[in-house]
């Protein structure tokens, strides 16, 4: 009978244990999402926190092991700043904060999130220069900060993202080239940098980047020749470089007129490229729609 007393013990404790470790968070996390509540009127939020009780319950909130690796707020009305301190959510895997009315500079501690695979901040009202560690993020797959008034130069350490699939800082208001590095990104799927203050010529090394299919430079200061490599952009679906300051588009004949869906230059003597479905390009505007793919996640 005692055997069967402690053996149903330990179970109860085993139990106990376990719900009590589903409700342990790091301290430091925890602090981190209330500095963010707090300095983006959370309280204002269009689904607000209930900051009294578990943060497992807060909206957009993931955890994993005791600590949040998902923080999806999009469209959430948030309005302010965002905190240094979000730099020790260490384990976030997944942030989601766009189209909001955050404002201020982006916190040079978000380059200490290095499990980071999807930093996702477009349709904000953020200011100031990427951080120049950027690079640092070396997992990330997807970074969108389009429609923003981000500025200064787009930092060399972004090559050091070699998984990167996503990087989207159109609308923005960046200065500078863009740089040889960015040809590092081998597994780049869509570029879009349309509608800032770029300039300087494109870099050769972008014919790296062999899974390319969309490339928006258009509305820049951009200019020199088109690089001969890209004609191996054999990936390349939609390529607009319209309103720049290009002398040559020697390269793009090196390029196959049927691999387009969506093809706008400035150059109207390009020949069979001009028969492109002209009502797709028309219809076709820079990667800056209004919706999110995360946003019922």
């Amino acid at each position: 009978m005692l055997k069967k007393y402690v053996v149903f013990y330990l179970l109860c404790m085993g139990v106990g244990y376990s719900s009590f470790a589903l409700d342990i968070i790091a301290e430091e996390e925890k602090q981190s999402l209330l500095d963010i509540y707090n300095s983006t009127n959370g309280e204002e939020w269009t689904v607000s926190w209930d900051i009294g009780s578990h943060v497992g319950n807060w909206q957009g909130v993931t955890l994993k092991n005791g600590h949040v690796v998902g923080l999806n707020l999009f469209n959430n009305g948030l309005k302010g700043t965002l905190p240094q301190s979000i730099g020790n959510l260490t384990h976030l895997v997944h942030l989601n904060l766009a189209f909001n009315n955050l404002t201020g500079q982006l916190p040079t501690t978000i380059v200490k999130l290095e499990n980071l695979r999807v930093l996702k901040l477009e349709m904000n009202r953020l200011k100031g220069a990427l951080p120049d560690g950027i690079g640092r993020l070396h997992r990330l797959e997807e970074l969108s900060l389009y429609n923003n008034f981000i500025s200064g130069a787009i930092p060399e350490s972004v090559g050091n993202i070699k998984g990167l699939r996503i990087f989207n800082l159109s609308s923005n208001n960046l200065k500078g080239i863009i740089p040889a590095s960015i040809g590092e990104l081998t597994q780049l799927e869509v570029l879009g940098l349309f509608e800032n203050g770029l300039e300087g010529s494109l870099p050769q090394e972008m014919g790296k980047l062999g899974h390319l299919k969309e490339l928006v430079l258009a509305n820049n200061r951009l200019g020199g020749e088109i690089p001969v490599e890209f004609g191996q952009l054999a990936s390349l679906k939609v390529l607009q470089i319209q309103n720049n300051s290009f002398k040559s588009f020697k390269g793009l004949k090196l390029m196959d007129a049927k691999q387009f869906l969506v093809f706008d230059t400035d150059d109207t003597t390009l020949g069979p490229y001009n028969e492109i479905n002209l009502e797709r390009m028309r219809t076709r505007t820079a990667d800056t729609k209004f919706e999110d793919d995360d946003n019922n996640e």
